[in-house]
Order: C-alpha cells, then sequence, then structure tokens
C-alpha cells in the first residue's frame, strides 16, 4: 500500500498562523501536524509517501526531506511554474488534479492508495480498513465518522445504502436538509483505475468532481463509518480548540513534551521562572525552551508558550497560545489568544494586527533584538567609517 498526503492548499481560514507556513506545518505540541500524519502511516508499514506541494512548498521540504528521519521515502510533486524572472509562482491542480500529474509522471499509484488531507492529526486503523475496502471490491472508499446532527452544517456528509454504498454527497447541508451525519474526514483509499477518470488538462478536485462522477458511472465506492479519532485544523478556532484539548489530556496518545517540573507545568531546557512577588502558574502549562518568566507574571492554562518568549512582570497569559519569541509586555492580560508574529486572534477568529492596539501589549522579542543588533551593528560602522 502506499500513501499520497495532500499539502498543496493555502489555508486561507487558517490565517494568520498561514501567511508564513503551509498549513500542514502548523505545529501541535511543538511538531507540525504533517509530522503526525507520516509517524501514522510509518507505524502501519506505509512507507513510500508521494506529497504534492505548492504555496510555501520549500518549508515542507526542507522540514521533511525524503523522509529518512521517520523511517519513510518522501516524494514531492510541485504544482505550479516558473515565470520569464525565473520566480517560482505556485498553482495549484486541485486534489484529485495533483494526484494525476502524478501518475502520468511517474505512474507511482500502481498499487491501493490511501490518500490523507495534510491538515488533520488522525489514529485511524488502516489496516481494518483497507480489509474492509477489499473485501466490498471497492475501488475507492471514503473514510466517514458520525458528527451531532447539529454540527453536519460545518461538514460535507456522505448519504449512503444500507451496504454503505455511496449514492450521494452534501456539502455542508442545514440541519433540516441533511440526509446523513457521516462526515467525510479527508481520508480516501483508491485503486489505480480512478486515476484514469481524473482529466489531466486542467485543475480537479476529488470531493466536488471526483466523487460525483464516480457515483455517476456506477462505480464500486463505498463509505466506511469508523469511530477514531480524527482532530482536523479548519479555522483558527479548531485550533485554538483542539490546544486547549490536547492540554487538557483529552487526546489519546498526544503527550505533551518537555520535563514536568510541577503539577500542570511543562517546560523545555533552560528556562527561567522567577517565583518572586507573587508569580503564579496554572496548569496545564507548557514553556518552550529558552522561556523567561519575570517576577509578579501569572500563566493560567490551557496555555502553550513557544520557545524564546519572554512574559514580563505583572503580565498575564490566560488559556493562550503564544508562538516562539513572544514578549507580553509588563501589566499586560492576554486572554484566549493565539499570538503569532505581529497578530493575534481571539477564539472567535477575529484577527488584530499589533499596530490595531493603541498601547503595545506583546511583540515579537526575536525580531526586537534582531533590530536592535542591527542598530548596534550599524552605530559601530559609523563610529570607524
Amino acid at each position: 500500500m502506499k500513501a499520497m498526503i495532500l499539502a498543496a492548499g493555502k489555508g486561507t481560514r487558517v490565517r494568520p498562523l498561514t501567511y508564513d507556513l503551509p498549513k500542514p506545518m502548523i505545529p501541535i505540541l511543538g511538531k507540525p501536524v504533517m509530522a503526525y500524519l507520516v509517524e501514522h502511516l510509518a507505524r502501519f508499514g506505509i512507507t513510500e509517501i508521494m506529497v504534492n506541494v505548492s504555496y510555501l512548498h520549500e518549508k515542507i521540504e526542507e522540514y521533511f526531506g525524503e523522509g529518512h528521519q521517520f523511517g519513510v521515502q518522501i516524494g514531492y510533486s510541485f504544482e505550479g511554474y516558473t515565470n520569464n524572472d525565473g520566480e517560482v509562482v505556485p498553482e495549484p491542480l486541485g486534489s484529485a488534479g495533483g494526484m494525476r500529474k502524478i501518475q502520468d509522471f511517474g505512474r507511482f499509484f500502481d498499487e491501493t492508495t490511501i490518500v490523507l488531507c495534510g491538515d488533520a492529526i488522525i489514529d485511524l486503523d488502516i489496516k481494518s480498513a483497507l480489509f474492509e475496502h477489499r473485501r466490498k471490491g471497492a475501488l475507492a472508499t471514503v473514510i466517514t465518522r458520525e458528527v451531532p446532527w447539529d454540527k453536519v452544517s460545518s461538514y460535507g456528509v456522505v448519504v449512503t445504502e444500507d451496504d454503505g454504498r455511496i449514492k450521494a454527497f452534501q456539502e455542508k447541508p442545514s440541519r433540516e436538509t441533511a440526509l446523513s451525519n457521516l462526515a467525510s474526514t479527508g481520508i480516501y483509499i483508491f485503486e489505480p483505475q480512478v486515476l484514469e477518470l481524473i482529466p489531466n488538462d486542467r485543475p480537479f478536485d476529488i470531493g466536488s468532481e471526483l466523487f460525483p462522477l464516480l457515483v455517476e458511472k456506477g462505480m464500486p465506492f463505498y463509505a466506511q463509518a469508523r469511530k477514531f479519532d480524527w482532530i482536523d485544523i479548519g479555522s483558527v478556532k479548531d485550533y485554538w480548540e483542539v490546544l486547549q484539548s490536547v492540554l487538557l489530556g483529552e487526546v489519546a496518545n498526544m503527550k505533551v513534551p518537555g520535563i514536568q517540573v510541577d503539577d500542570g507545568l511543562w517546560v523545555g531546557l533552560n528556562t527561567s521562572i522567577d517565583w518572586s512577588n507573587g508569580t503564579r502558574i496554572e496548569g496545564p502549562v507548557y514553556l518552550g525552551s529558552g522561556v523567561k518568566v519575570d517576577a509578579g507574571a501569572c500563566i493560567i492554562g490551557p496555555s502553550w508558550i513557544g520557545h524564546g518568549s519572554h512574559i514580563c512582570s505583572g503580565a498575564e497569559v490566560v488559556k493562550s497560545v503564544l508562538f516562539e519569541y513572544t514578549r507580553v509586555l509588563p501589566d499586560v492580560t492576554l486572554e484566549e489568544l493565539i499570538v503569532f508574529k505581529d497578530y493575534s486572534v481571539d477564539r472567535a477568529g477575529e484577527m488584530k494586527h499589533i499596530s490595531q492596539y493603541e498601547q503595545g501589549e506583546w511583540a515579537n522579542a526575536r525580531d526586537r533584538r534582531s533590530r536592535r543588533r542591527q542598530e548596534e551593528e550599524m552605530s559601530l560602522k559609523l563610529e570607524h567609517a
């Protein structure tokens, strides 16, 4: 069995995180989402993995390389072109179109292939899913999960016959119009014949174009309703909620890294906490390596403080996620926020740039140090000129 990870999208619903990161590189417990997928595939002996890339492709390729550190082989298919100025221009082909490009290039999909979206963490029993796929003689299988009926409007749902054969799809239907509560998880199992249905002259999508075509042609196309952990990062709000759940220990097989130094407090290497003047940390809280917490600061969990950050005296961080090198200035309170470089996002998804705050509340500590160092270097150059 081979694998395909879909990783070419821009992740617009997860901005500002995806201004500088492709969506599969968004970290959960300090590790990219896609790394969990690769590790999961390796556990089931799936070691040949293709990844279609486009937006910020180099960040995925630089991190994963050819996959040796994961015990797998990873190949990449870039979707885009180089213009006359030598610039690389991303141009995604759609989830199915990207697969067809790979197939036309080197016939990679020569056996059963599992296809995964690169922005979710799963613990699916792949061996069991493959067994059912083959037992039914399916050419294509969609892995689904039941969701509450009042949540169906957030998902694409699959409508099936009694034997699981797919007869229709509904994209984010209202509760009143929904014919099913089986949500597509973005996990598919394909036989090579399916790839021949995908046109090679235009972008083509799996969910909205390939699947209706399979239904129309009456091909053996089934859904599997399975119970498994499926952590989907569809929006910034989802991301905040996922990290809250992970830190609270509500997600199986996901452990907070670092060393536990107190009840609910984990730290990376070389952290500095000044416990004087009423400093208070209520877990679960993770402090990354090189984090500095000044006297009188307060951190209430679940909170994740990225490496190199600085929580100044009197500052209060409540149920928040701070990416690396964030400085929370004295006597400022950040509550239920994600802070990523020059942006913050609240749990409702409202995004603000640092310039929208009347007074500085947080800053990028790394960039400030860098600018100060540049100013000092320039001053020395002028002195010696």
